[in-house]
């Protein structure tokens, strides 16, 4: 029997950091995987509790003939993926974000956020997002998913002797047949 050979420096631990940016907006370089998103296009969604979970779920359909008792093939007929995690900063502008938008409004002293409840047959307004984590090595991964909104429910839980937290997750859509719908670099030096 050989050894196992483990590279040490390919395992991963660590928090990532949740960003949202407009539909469209400029992503960074994947030259500056390392460097924080430009404020101007990325808002910072701020702590997370529970980590932060990228799943890609892959459907096959199988092939198969009377002949052969085996599978003889499989096709793809449906990629669904999401980022997931439990916002920790239980603001109104990450509520705001975990509704699909809405309206805002402030005054001195208060803020406010009405939901968006416009028909079903408007088109929702879609947005970026970009999670930056640890590669191997210590190095930098980041996971830009470009077309996106948060397909499941939000709550607002007020308890006793548990943090108020917005889970969210964010499911990804198709974009166009020249631009796939997320992107993942790794710094390598």
């Amino acid at each position: 029997m050989s050894p196992i050979a483990v590279v040490t420096t390919n395992l991963i631990q660590g928090p990532a950091t949740l960003y949202q940016g407009l539909f469209g907006a400029t992503e960074p370089a994947d030259t500056v995987v390392n460097a924080i998103p430009p404020a101007s296009s990325w808002t910072d969604l701020g702590g997370t509790q529970d980590g932060v979970k990228l799943s890609v779920d892959q459907t096959y359909a199988e092939l198969e003939v009377d002949q052969i008792t085996v599978r003889v093939g499989s096709r793809l007929t449906k990629v669904d993926f999401t980022i997931e995690t439990s916002l920790a900063e239980a603001t109104l502008e990450n509520l705001s974000m975990s509704l699909n938008g809405g309206t805002a409004a402030s005054g001195a002293g208060w803020k406010s956020y009405d939901p968006n409840v416009s028909s079903s047959a408007t088109q929702p307004s879609y947005f970026a997002t970009i999670m930056d984590g640890y590669a191997p090595n210590q190095f930098r991964r980041r996971v830009i998913g470009r077309r996106m909104l948060n397909t499941d429910s939000s709550e607002l839980a007020y308890t006793k002797d548990k943090q108020t937290l917005i889970p969210i997750k964010l499911a990804g859509h198709y974009v166009s047949a020249s631009i796939a719908p997320f992107h993942i670099v790794d710094q390598t030096s």
